[in-house]
This record gives C-alpha cells, sequence and structure tokens, in this order.
C-alpha cells in the first residue's frame, strides 16, 4: 500500500488528507498545529512527531503548505526530502509562482527523487467534497503513478505538461481570472450604490444576464451580507495576485488589471481586513466611493 506524509493540514489540506486515508491510502501528517494532527490521527492518520518521521519510508510527500517558503523549509530545513524513500515523489500542491517551483523541483530531482507540479483550484468546498481541480505537470511515468491519489482528491483533472512550474502557470492565470472576477464584481455593485440601485435587484438581473459570470453568482451574494462566512479570505488573493505580478515580471508580461486588483484587495487586508470573506474587496471601493 503506497504511504503518503501530508504537509500542510490547514482549511484545505485537512480535508484533501481525510479523503486520501478515505482512499485506503497509509497517511502520516505534517503540521505545526498539534491539534490538527491529533484530528488527523483521530481519523486513523499514523502518528509522527517530525517531518521527518512523516516522510520516512514514504513514497510520496504531498505540500499543501501556504506558499513556497514554507514547502523549501519541510522538505530542506526539517528533512522530509532527505527521508523520503529514493525515487519516491515530492508533490507540491500550494498556489506557488512558477520560477519558485523550478528551484525546488532542481533541488529535489538533483537527489534521484520525482517532482509533480500539481496545484489545485476548488477552495474549501471543493477539499471535503473531494471535487478539486488539479493542474499537473510532471513526467508520464510519475503522473501515471499519481492518478490514483490526484482521484482521491479531485475530480477534473489535468496532465497540464511535463516540466515543473507549467501547471503553476496554469493556477496563475486561474488566479488572475478569479481575482481580476472578484475585484470587477465590487467595482460594478459599487458604482450601483452609488447611485442608490437596489443591489439585490442588480444582482439577479446581473446573474441571468451576459455579464453573468460564476464569481458574480458566488460571491456577489456575499458582497451584500455584511459579515459573510469566510470560504476563501481577502490574504488569499493578497497572495495569490502577488504570486501572478511575480509571473508576469518573470515573462516580461504586462499585467495592468491584476495589479489594480491587487492594490484593492491589499488595501482591504491594510485595515486589518485581511481575514474577512474575499467578496468584503467591495469595502475599499464603498470608500473610495464614500458609499455607506
Amino acid at each position: 500500500m503506497t504511504t503518503i506524509a501530508f504537509a500542510g493540514l490547514g482549511a484545505m489540506g485537512m480535508p484533501m488528507a481525510k479523503n486520501i486515508l478515505a482512499a485506503g491510502f497509509k497517511l502520516r501528517g505534517i503540521d505545526l498545529n498539534t491539534r490538527a494532527l491529533e484530528a488527523l490521527r483521530e481519523a486513523g492518520a499514523e502518528p509522527a512527531h517530525s517531518a521527518s518521521e512523516a516522510a520516512s519510508g514514504a513514497d510520496v510527500i504531498v505540500l499543501m503548505v501556504v506558499n513556497a517558503q514554507q514547502a523549501e523549509q519541510v522538505l530542506f530545513e526539517q528533512g522530509a526530502l532527505d527521508a523520503l524513500r529514493p525515487g519516491g515523489t515530492v508533490c507540491l500542491m500550494a498556489t506557488c509562482s512558477p520560477g519558485a517551483v523550478e528551484q525546488i523541483a532542481t533541488r529535489v530531482e538533483a537527489t534521484g527523487r520525482r517532482f509533480a507540479d500539481a496545484p489545485v483550484s476548488g477552495g474549501v468546498v471543493g477539499a471535503q467534497a473531494g471535487t478539486l481541480t488539479i493542474m499537473a505537470a510532471c513526467g508520464d511515468e510519475t503522473y501515471a503513478e499519481l492518478l490514483p491519489l490526484f482521484q482521491a482528491m479531485g475530480e477534473r483533472i489535468f496532465h497540464v505538461g511535463d516540466k515543473p512550474g507549467q501547471g503553476a502557470v496554469v493556477k496563475t492565470v486561474n488566479q488572475l481570472l478569479c481575482g481580476v472576477h472578484i475585484a470587477v464584481v465590487a467595482e460594478a455593485f459599487s458604482l450601483a450604490a452609488k447611485v442608490g440601485v437596489d443591489l439585490g435587484v442588480l444582482l439577479e438581473i446581473m446573474s441571468g444576464s451576459a455579464a453573468a459570470s460564476w464569481m458574480l453568482r458566488d460571491r456577489g451574494p456575499r458582497m451584500l451580507e455584511r459579515e459573510p462566512d469566510v470560504t476563501s479570505a481577502v490574504d488569499i488573493f493578497v497572495k495569490d495576485l502577488g504570486i501572478v505580478l511575480e509571473a508576469g515580471r518573470e515573462a516580461q508580461a504586462a499585467l495592468p488589471l491584476a495589479a489594480t486588483a491587487h492594490q484593492l484587495f491589499l488595501s482591504t487586508s491594510g485595515r486589518g481586513e485581511g481575514r474577512a470573506d474575499d467578496s468584503q474587496v467591495i469595502r475599499s471601493y464603498h470608500l473610495l466611493n464614500g458609499v455607506e
């Protein structure tokens, strides 16, 4: 039976890890949160007291951490890579810049181990339901071996290329579109609010028009709430749109719309609202336009 080490038991990582367990894999968790580790142990994971112990002899280590820096810490500073079995696979599923992914892959492959660049989309809801979209870039053999693992976590699984960084590029484009969509919905709503249009009526009209989008239908209703439940925080898009802009610099591609959206999320976070639902970027527009 394949043994998986899983690093990053946060809002998405925990349900992903539990879905792996439910699919019949052996799993050991890696996280600084001891309560998360205990919850995973109660779900059937094998106990481990360090990253190196969790990765010891494992076939695959999945990294669902916050960023590339945390991935490097787990792999290189905490000894997980050296503990992974010879020929084992590092599967990076966190959202990272393409350049950072390529650098990590080079260091991993220099040890004779394999690397898969496989970021995900679908948020907490998709992680819980096991319906994530997975964008994997790796060799054909590695992809074939990882496919049962991907199927335990996702529903829409794509082999987007064979080079590290290609998966990250696809995820970067996805986050560019998501972030800009959320910001432009907030801009449109703020204009309507400025002139006194009922936003509930506006949302109903726009959701059935040519202007409709998945983000409008999902985030639009939450923009009408003062304190909606948080499914994706403002700070996620501060980070992800920052990665988009970094990727643009690496490719020497101008991304003016992404840059503007990033500034609006950053403004919201800078006022101490980074943990609010990302729909609340509309607060920055309301402040700009003097709308209560």
